[in-house]
């Protein structure tokens, strides 16, 4: 699935009701193929330069070439790989420039996105963006960085289907596809789980009293954090 295509059916979720008491959606081949090899390249096992080559990648996993031609273009559009014609892709990564320019249009956009729920979610949308938020909660204690990161992820889709823009919710959704593996790979720094459920709480809080500037700022500094997290993991590995 490439991320046009994850995109367009994340979008059209994004302003259904979100389900509190279920796991999160089970993911696709190629979406646990991107992960896992994002996940090497974020921490420095494959490194800039590396040889990506469908053949060698779906024989290590024991899967067919498609899902891995898949996970690479979906990595490609995170700025990790650099495709070639006819030629392996290569590890990438972003600058540092790069980088902290994704996560200042992240950042804005979040805080787009809270501010306009602030003001418009319906109270349906609010009960369950709390349950969502205390589910996060139990999480910070596991421990468990995979399961809190896709909770997160609803986390924030519940946000972003609360604006009531669609048009933001799916700038700010493709935005997030591009710097997904750096927001995940924070979540593995100690105490991180639980300082992030603090940081949402202020977003929370703000969007109930329907505080428009309060939640818009307590997003755009979680998304500043995450960054400055991303950059702490960055050095330790």
């Amino acid at each position: 699935m490439s991320d046009t295509r994850q995109t367009s059916d994340e979008l059209s979720r994004i302003g259904e009701p979100v389900r509190t008491s279920v796991q999160p959606a089970k993911r696709t081949l190629a979406e646990e193929l991107r992960l896992q090899l994002a996940d090497d390249i974020v921490r420095g096992a494959l490194e800039p330069g590396s040889l990506l080559d469908e053949s060698d990648i779906a024989r290590r996993f024991n899967v067919s070439r498609t899902p891995v031609r898949e996970a690479l273009r979906q990595l490609v559009a995170s700025g990790l790989v650099n495709a070639r014609a006819h030629r392996s892709a290569v590890v990438a990564r972003p600058t540092v420039v790069q980088l902290n320019s994704m996560f200042e249009a992240m950042a804005e956009l979040e805080a787009l996105c809270a501010g306009l729920a602030a003001e418009r979610m319906p109270v349906v949308q609010r009960r369950e963006l709390e349950g969502l938020h205390e589910r996060l909660r139990v999480l910070s204690y596991d421990g468990n960085p995979q399961l809190f990161h896709e909770v997160n992820e609803a986390f924030h889709n519940a946000i972003y289907a609360g604006s009531q823009n669609g048009y933001v919710a799916e700038m700010t959704l493709a935005t997030r596809v591009r710097v997904q593996p750096f927001r995940r790979a924070q979540f593995r720094n100690l105490g991180r789980l639980a300082k992030s459920y603090v940081e949402h709480d202020k977003v929370v809080v703000a969007i109930m009293r329907g505080d428009k500037a309060g939640a818009a700022n307590a997003m755009r500094d979680h998304i500043e954090t995450v960054r400055e997290e991303y950059e702490v993991y960055a050095v330790s590995v």
